[in-house]
């Protein structure tokens, strides 16, 4: 559900933005002061691990701390407000995803717009999400999930990050693929959510790899699939809803730094530049393969380009499966 990403296209890119980059990008007076990074979920979540990875890095290459700052609520939004009606200065940034290009397309009232009031920085990392149930729940399979669902229409729950979060969609179009009906629950996070799945509260969740990988790897919960077209690095054995017999089921989750609209665009430039710089590290591509993400590091007009393809694509989804939220 997002567009396509090739290394050839992420590095030419960066490349060429670094080749031509203005003095002011290297030697600029910004930033003078603290940072902080909005997260817009739970402590703990994929959202909030990327968070603290750039931010961790920013400090070291800018010399000024970064705070991350954890406002969860409202499908993700809560957060994304605060950060739009923020000055426009760069010293609020949002750790944006898919999410928003999700809400933007399927929520009527808004008390921000995401194209207008963010401006896009960069895609730090793409992150595969995966069907997951409690070890307690007698299935091994997506096959044997689905006839579980179809035996007991309606009683099975999924959980997910939020009302009219990817979380929330995935499922839905899981359930319509897939022909059974289940009961949706939403969390404010990823973190309140895998500790109601582990305890059996919901018996299934799609998560994303960062988030549930070390309960997968402790036995807690068991991974039935992955949504991406491929298989995940982190989850190799684990098959795609494609090859469970979900045909063309392909869904990941992007993650990266927005600011508010208005923001100098040599603000966003540098920033950009040094998101390109630190996914082209050795270090940082490893910690990122060790949550099962993928660097992207695309342009802040790529970045545009992608929001507003996906919330048009998003929002016929939402109307094919009836999802529109107040």
């Amino acid at each position: 559900m997002h567009p396509t990403f090739t290394r050839r296209r992420m590095v030419t890119a960066t490349m060429l933005t670094l080749a031509t980059a203005p003095l002011w990008a290297q030697s600029g007076a910004y930033p003078a002061k603290p940072i902080k990074i909005i997260v817009p979920s739970p402590p703990g979540g994929s959202t909030d691990q990327l968070a603290r990875l750039v931010g961790q890095r920013l400090q070291d290459a800018w010399g000024q701390s970064v705070v991350v700052d954890n406002k969860p609520g409202a499908g993700l939004r809560l957060g994304a407000d605060f950060v739009a009606k923020s000055p426009a200065d760069g010293y609020t940034l949002l750790m944006g995803a898919v999410h928003h290009s999700i809400a933007q397309a399927i929520y009527t009232k808004r008390s921000y717009e995401f194209q207008r009031d963010l401006a896009p920085i960069s895609v730090v990392a793409v992150v595969p999400n995966v069907v997951i149930v409690p070890a307690s729940l007698p299935v091994k399979n997506v096959a044997d999930l689905i006839a579980m669902a179809k035996a007991q229409p309606g009683k099975l729950s999924y959980g997910s990050t939020g009302q009219g979060t990817a979380h929330h969609l995935i499922g839905e179009q899981f359930a319509d693929m897939a022909g059974v009906e289940l009961l949706h629950v939403p969390y404010k996070g990823s973190s309140p959510a895998l500790v109601d799945l582990i305890g059996g509260q919901i018996q299934i969740m799609f998560d994303t790899v960062a988030s549930c990988l070390p309960h997968i790897k402790s036995g807690k919960i068991r991974a039935l699939a992955v949504t991406t077209g491929k298989r995940s690095s982190a989850l190799a054995e684990v098959p795609t809803l494609d090859e469970a017999g979900l045909k063309g089921f392909d869904v990941s989750s992007w993650f990266g730094l927005m600011a508010p609209a208005g923001t100098p665009p040599e603000i966003i430039q540098k920033t950009y530049l040094e998101i390109a710089k630190m996914l082209g590290t050795p270090e940082m591509r490893q910690q990122l393969a060790l949550m099962g993400a993928e660097p992207i590091g695309n342009t802040p007009e790529q970045l545009r380009q992608q929001i507003a393809g996906e919330i048009t694509r998003f929002a016929a989804l939402a109307q094919k499966a009836r999802l529109q939220l107040d």
